[in-house]
């Protein structure tokens, strides 16, 4: 059972994106779907100087104005040039290391190299309220015995493969139409450069600006690879979910004057402009059957098994052998940790369009 997905603002009774099978009223959407597509935009938008403090901007501020003023009064007095270049480059290391966290603050790179870090929790000992990491493990032949836990032949355990499921509901990618998801995330980025027309006046110049997202994430299943107790993720509606999975490049345009029938129709149905422009479409999923690594709270109701957001910010620390500052996470991890970086779509194949 599917359902086939917009962006909030598109939901409504007669929309053909979601399927007659999927959930019959408005109220069961929206507990079992969860929209992270105004966050997302939020978080791309946002010009905050964490994981700075404003405070310490300020402070640094007065520092470099009071340092420069005494730097250059020597100079001039005492004609040593020795303060001056000290004060200067010891400033630029300090000004190098806060653009470096910030720059690494947008990529999240404190929480990736947290979730690499993070031991793997087994649930069978792990307590109600524990901070826990569950990752769901797929061999490569998992299509063969998708329906089983445990394979067995003359008596013996062959082998026993951990997989992600969907829950009730799953979703559909809206590009790539990549069916069975538990989560789901397409962006449009239009590039704002002299000459080139915009969306809109807000677009900043010289650089990809997000204009349009679609992130979805729902409930879904993972299995202990350390027990192979099953637990549900509670990824849907009302629960915050800090995902770490990239979105694949999937089409590039270039000086194009018309754009292919697929991107324009796409354009289209979100009743976006559908003139030739430089734009950049993303897109990135978790399927089920994916190899899934998340981070969270165990909940024990009955005999089930949740995994939940922790209600309180939980910080990854300073990560000094990266010249990281800690960060705080506000929500359930979702991600893969098996890489050095994050995890892209399988097989996913770039279109430039020229």
């Amino acid at each position: 059972m599917y359902i086939l997905i917009r962006p909030a603002e598109s939901l409504s009774s007669s929309s053909p994106w979601f399927s007659k099978v999927g959930c019959r009223t408005e109220r069961e959407r929206e507990i079992v779907m969860n929209d992270l597509s105004n966050a997302a935009l939020r978080e791309h938008n946002s010009h905050s100087c964490k994981p700075i403090p404003r405070l310490a901007v300020c402070i640094l501020l007065l520092v470099f104005f009071v340092g420069l003023s005494v730097s250059v009064f020597i100079l001039i007095v005492v004609h040593n040039v020795f303060f001056f270049l000290s004060f200067i480059l010891l400033f630029a290391l300090v000004l190098s290391f806060l653009a470096w966290n910030k720059l690494n603050w947008r990529r999240k790179a404190a929480v990736f190299w947290c979730l690499r870090s993070f031991p793997d929790s087994d649930l069978s000992a792990a307590t109600e309220g524990q901070l826990v990491k569950i990752t769901g493990v797929l061999p490569n032949f998992s299509s063969l015995f998708s329906s089983f836990d445990e394979v067995v032949f003359g008596g013996f355990l062959l082998f026993r493969y951990l997989l992600v499921s969907c829950g009730s509901v799953s979703l559909e990618s809206s590009y790539e139409r990549a069916a069975r998801c538990t989560y789901v995330s397409t962006l449009l980025y239009e590039y704002g450069g002299f000459g080139v027309k915009p969306m809109n006046a807000g677009t900043s110049c010289l650089q990809w600006n997000l204009k349009y997202c679609e992130r979805f994430s729902t409930d879904f299943y993972i299995t202990d690879r350390r027990s192979g107790i099953r637990a549900m993720v509670k990824a849907g509606s009302g629960c915050k979910v800090v995902p770490l999975i990239v979105e694949s490049k999937l089409v590039t345009t270039r000086q194009c004057r018309t754009l292919s029938s697929h991107l324009r129709k796409w354009l289209q149905d979100r009743n976006l402009s559908d003139e030739a422009r430089l734009l950049r479409l993303e897109e990135g999923y978790i399927q089920e059957g994916s190899v899934v690594t998340v981070i969270g709270v165990l909940r024990r109701n009955n005999d089930i098994l949740m995994i939940v957001q922790p209600q309180e910010l939980f910080s990854t620390g300073c990560l000094w052998q990266k010249l990281l500052l800690p960060a705080d996470v506000d929500g359930l991890i979702l991600g893969f940790s098996g890489n050095a970086g994050p995890n892209m779509n399988p097989g996913y194949t770039q279109h430039l369009e020229q």
